[in-house]
């Protein structure tokens, strides 16, 4: 081979050598590339993990991360959530004090309210004592400046509509405003609530408080569920959760001392059971793991099997005016409690490798998911059939076999979609 032809071929191997260390070197840089953008993506995600008490945390990541990859079946319930966000950076924040009439222990720090199904008497002159029209609301019983029951209802919903907003979007905004809500309600000196309902659903004329009032606390558990929310953010303080704790601990003494508490733990119906709900959520937030396995293995007996009949309905609810109302209102609140109980390994769900009872009482309310089919017993007002949409939800997921996402599609497609359950679940009613 001669200088001309030695040096051709030597400048061709090096070339085709530089190529193929090019494309090694290109190759490296897409693989470390890669990996770096799934580095970053998945810290994204996971600096957004939460430990939540009520609301399931795979359920959460996943709607997070279908958010985050633009699935269009949940646009609409995140677009409504943001929107309500929004909303509530401008309202509030709010507190027991805000009422002109302060409750009879004349505290202002003390919750009050009137019991909403309870009317002047027309036959009295001064309208005392009040009497009961069942499913029908006194508007005076939802006066703000007597009665802080729809002032509970807007600080709890607003704190859960901010905590979510905070969790799905990381827009430290709504986790300021959240935290704002929960330190004045909880926590100011000035402002904050004593942790007891001893003057709620007060009934004039009888009494200064009832033990159906205890059942205004429940809302409060969308608040607490709030402060899990935002625990990524720096809105709130160690101190601040500290505190937090502190009162739910304050309440759940309450809850499980107070002489008219268990008065209403010992309820029948739907009031015992949000007794529980209330009872388990805030043992679990405020670390009294004990009490809450307790609440848990024994809600099987004092509350499933005691309410609901073998074929599935409830008597103490269907004897009521809005017979389809308080059962799934009472539906609602045992799956709360069997979800709950997950958190101390205690299977609600099933009883003794059978389906509990509580699966009967769903199947005998699916069918009336269905607005086309009437309820069997005389009911006033109008029913909100979507109300069933939660608990089919969390009935797909306690009992696969049972397909009842199929049954959800009866309700109508623009009101499912809009249901914040698509986002979260299980969430307080």
């Amino acid at each position: 081979m001669d200088n001309f032809t030695r040096s051709i071929y030597l400048y061709s191997t090096n070339c085709n050598h530089r190529q193929t260390l090019m494309r090694i070197h290109l190759v490296f840089i897409l693989l470390v590339s890669i990996l770096l953008i799934s580095r970053c993506n998945s810290n994204t995600f996971d600096t957004q993990a939460v430990e939540t008490l009520l609301i399931d945390i795979e359920y959460l990541q996943k709607s997070k991360l279908q958010i985050q990859q633009g699935n269009p079946d949940l646009r609409p319930a995140f677009d409504l959530l943001v929107a309500k966000a929004n909303e509530a950076l401008n309202e509030g924040p709010y507190s027991v004090t805000n009422k002109k009439k302060i409750a009879p222990s004349g505290d202002i720090h003390d919750y009050a309210s009137y019991s909403r199904y309870w009317w002047p008497d027309p036959n009295s002159p001064n309208g005392l004592p009040y009497i009961r029209r069942d499913g029908e609301t006194y508007p005076n019983s939802q006066n703000p400046d007597e009665s802080d029951r729809k002032r509970i209802g807007t600080f709890s919903s607003n704190a859960e509509t901010l905590g979510l907003a905070y969790y799905f979007t990381g827009e430290e905004k709504y986790a300021i405003k959240a935290a704002e809500l929960l330190r004045v309600w909880f926590l100011n000196p000035e402002t904050k609530m004593n942790p007891n309902l001893n003057y709620a659903q007060c009934r004039p004329g009888h009494n200064t408080g009832t033990k159906s009032g205890v059942l205004d606390g429940r809302t409060m558990i969308k608040a607490f569920e709030a402060s899990l929310l935002i625990a990524n953010s720096n809105a709130l303080n160690d101190e601040e959760y500290k505190k937090l704790k502190g009162w739910a601990n304050d309440y759940f003494m309450w809850l499980t001392n107070n002489e008219m508490a268990l008065e209403e733990a010992a309820a029948p119906n739907n009031h015992g059971t949000f007794y529980d709900v209330q009872a388990i959520y805030f043992a679990l937030y405020s670390d009294n793991q004990q009490s809450a396995v307790d609440i848990a293995q024994k809600f099987t007996r004092n509350r499933v099997d005691s309410q609901i009949l073998p074929n599935g309905s409830m008597p103490e609810e269907v004897a009521r005016t809005r017979p389809l109302f308080y059962s799934i209102f009472n539906l609602h609140a045992m799956f709360l409690v069997a979800n709950l109980a997950e958190k101390v390994n205690v299977d609600i769900w099933e009883q003794d490798d059978n389906q509990s009872r509580l699966r009967a009482a769903l199947d005998y309310l699916v069918p009336y998911t269905d607005s086309l089919n009437v309820w069997p017993t005389p009911t006033i007002g109008k029913m909100d059939r979507t109300k069933m949409f939660s608990i089919l939800q969390m009935a797909d997921r306690a009992y696969p076999d049972g397909n009842y996402l199929e049954e959800a599609k009866k309700l109508p497609l623009e009101k499912r979609q809009l249901k914040r359950s698509n986002l979260a679940l299980p969430l307080m009613r």
